[in-house]
Parts: structure tokens; C-alpha cells; sequence
């Protein structure tokens, strides 16, 4: 079952989300992370299979300050162009802690249980981001950019990261790449997956980004990721 809900904020606003239950009792639950692109078809198609997979699944519209209801396709040049430009004015530290919203939002609902994240993109820098700043069991990032910049931070990471790194990504070049493995492969908490060849969004969930082979992978070793440390 899915539906729209509202999530109170740290600031006393509702946040609307997208909203998708198991049929069974939630085994936890996981909070999805937009792209640049708001929380359109893919985004709602990853919610919906991670209910099918026993998730509670929560979507937050993190450009609802911006904008609220979002919803872009990423195949259409105008509106990719209008994606970055909403990223250009997305306040990304008040996005953690709406982030940090949707987490509490979360597990509440599963009686307290663990709460996961998942996000792509600016989603996958996000979910590097709550690693670092909040109290999530457990992150997985797809294709984050400017991770290089946020290496700082990764003392702060207390549970399990995974973060699956486009070798051909037009976002993130191989300096950058060197950057993110010189800096986390040694972390104890923390594991990069390369996918040689392959480019940024490669795991969408539909469009002519998608790249089936290495988004069927990079998704089994998220479910086995999940299925780890959300139990």
C-alpha cells in the first residue's frame, strides 16, 4: 500500500512523503533519496520495491522548501537542466536535517525499530551526509558526487556505508574517484563498490540512463547490505 503523508520537521513545517508499506509487518525501515529530480515515478518505484522486499519505505519531498511536488525526467534535456538548477538552490544542510526528520518519521512507525537510507545522486551525497550527521543504522549511496569534499566529516560515521561508485561517471571524474577510495577504503564502517565503465545513474529505476546488468548488481548487494545490518 502507498500513499502521500506528512513528516512534522525539526522547525515545526510537515514535510510531505511518499509512503510505501509491506504487506506483513515491516521487517524496518528505509528512507529513499531523491535525486535532482524529486520524487517522481523512479523515485516511488524504488519505495514501492522495498515494501514488496518487507521495507517500510519513506520518500521525503526534499525540495518542498524550494518548491513543493517536484517531479522531473531526467531523459528530457530542459528538464535534467531544471534539475541542476534546483540543486543549485537546495539548502543541503537543512536537507540532513529534514532527512534526520524523515528518520525519526520512520522509525516511530516500525515501533522503534532500525531505520535504513537510501539515496542516488545528490541522494547518494546526502546519504554520505546522514552516515556522518545523524543516528541511521545503516546508508547506502549510488553514484554520490563531491564525496571528495566531504571526507572531513568521515570520522563522524558510526554505521554501515556503502556507496557504489560509476567508473565512468560524467559527474565524478577519476580524480575524484582516487579521492573517495584513498580516503574511506580503509574505514571500518565504510565499503565502495566500482562498476567500471559505467555512468552516473546507471541504476535508475527506468529511462535510457538505466544500465540493467550493473544496476541488477549494485541493487543484490544493496538488499544483502540491508538484509546485514536492518535486522
Amino acid at each position: 500500500m502507498a500513499t502521500m503523508v506528512t513528516v512534522p520537521t525539526a522547525d515545526d513545517t510537515t514535510m510531505p512523503a511518499y509512503r510505501a508499506d509491506p504487506a506483513d509487518t515491516p521487517r524496518a525501515a528505509i528512507v529513499v533519496i531523491q535525486e535532482i529530480f524529486g520524487v517522481n515515478a523512479g523515485i516511488r518505484s524504488k519505495c514501492d520495491a522495498l515494501a514488496a522486499a518487507g521495507y517500510l519505505a519513506i520518500a521525503p519531498d526534499l525540495f518542498f522548501r524550494l518548491q513543493p511536488g517536484i517531479e522531473l525526467d531526467p531523459d528530457v534535456p530542459e528538464q535534467l537542466q531544471q534539475g541542476l538548477e534546483w540543486m543549485g538552490r537546495f539548502d543541503q544542510d537543512q536537507g540532513i536535517r529534514d532527512i534526520e526528520a524523515a528518520i525519526r518519521f520512520a522509525r516511530a512507525a516500525v515501533g522503534g525499530g532500525k531505520v535504513g537510507a537510501v539515496g542516488y545522486c545528490l541522494g547518494g551525497r546526502l546519504a554520505y551526509m546522514t552516515a556522518a550527521r545523524t543516528d541511521v543504522d545503516a546508508s547506502v549511496g549510488y553514484y554520490a558526487v563531491g564525496i571528495d569534499g566531504l571526507l572531513g566529516e568521515k570520522h563522524a560515521i558510526a554505521h554501515p556505508l556503502l556507496l557504489h561508485v560509476a567508473g565512468d561517471d560524467g559527474f565524478v571524474d577519476k580524480a575524484t574517484q582516487a579521492a573517495m577510495h584513498a580516503g574511506l577504503d580503509d574505514h571500518p564502517k565504510v565499503t565502495l563498490h566500482d562498476y567500471p565503465g559505467e555512468d552516473h545513474g546507471f541504476a535508475t529505476q527506468f529511462g535510457d540512463r538505466r544500465s540493467e546488468d550493473a544496476a541488477r548488481l549494485a541493487d543484490e548487494r544493496t538488499a544483502a547490505f540491508f538484509r546485514d545490518h536492518l535486522r
